[in-house]
C-alpha cells in the first residue's frame, strides 16, 4: 500500500514522503496514529494544500523535545528493587518502571520513548538507558538501580 507520511517516522521516511509499505503495517499502525494516510491523488492534493501547517507543527514538536532534552541530560533516576546477596534482582525493572521513575521526579515521559538495548535491568548497578523524546532527539539517562536484600 502506497501511504504519504504526515510526520517523520524512524526507518522509512520524512514528512511529505510516498512510500510504498505492507498493508499490514498501514491499516494498524501509521494510520490509526495518525503518522500517515493512503497515498490518493485527493490525499496528496489535500496534504500539499496543508503542508506548511504540519510542518510548522512538526517544527513546534521538535523544538519542545529539545527543551525538554536539555532538561533531561544528565538525570539520575533511582530505582528500588528486592536483590538477592548476589546483587541479581529478584524481578526486573522495565520501560515502563523507568517512565514511571522519571514522570516522578518531574519529568513526563511515556514507557514507549524509553529504550533498552539489552532489554529488562535484572542486575544492581548503574546502567545507561536511551530516551527517545522525538525521532531527532535521543539522549541517554543514568539509571541506578539498588538492592534492597530479601
Amino acid at each position: 500500500m502506497q501511504v504519504i507520511l504526515l510526520e517523520k517516522v524512524i526507518n522509512l521516511g520524512a514528512l511529505g514522503e510516498v512510500v510504498r509499505v505492507k498493508d499490514g503495517y498501514a491499516r494498524n499502525f501509521l494510520i490509526p496514529q495518525r503518522k500517515a494516510r493512503r497515498a490518493t491523488t485527493t490525499a496528496v492534493a489535500e496534504f500539499e494544500a496543508k503542508r506548511a501547517d504540519l510542518e510548522k507543527a512538526a517544527a513546534v514538536k521538535l523544538v519542545a523535545a529539545q527543551e525538554q532534552g536539555e532538561k533531561l541530560n544528565g538525570v539520575v533516576v533511582l530505582i528500588a528493587q528486592k536483590s538477592g546477596v548476589d546483587g541479581r534482582l529478584f524481578g526486573s525493572v522495565t520501560n515502563a518502571d523507568i517512565a514511571a521513575a522519571l514522570t516522578k521526579q518531574g519529568f513526563p515521559v511515556d514507557k514507549m520513548q524509553v529504550r533498552l538495548a539489552q532489554g529488562p535491568l535484572k542486575i544492581v548497578g548503574d546502567h545507561t538507558v536511551s530516551v527517545s523524546l522525538h525521532t531527532d532527539v535521543i539522549l541517554d539517562v543514568t539509571v541506578t538501580v539498588s538492592g534492597q536484600h530479601a
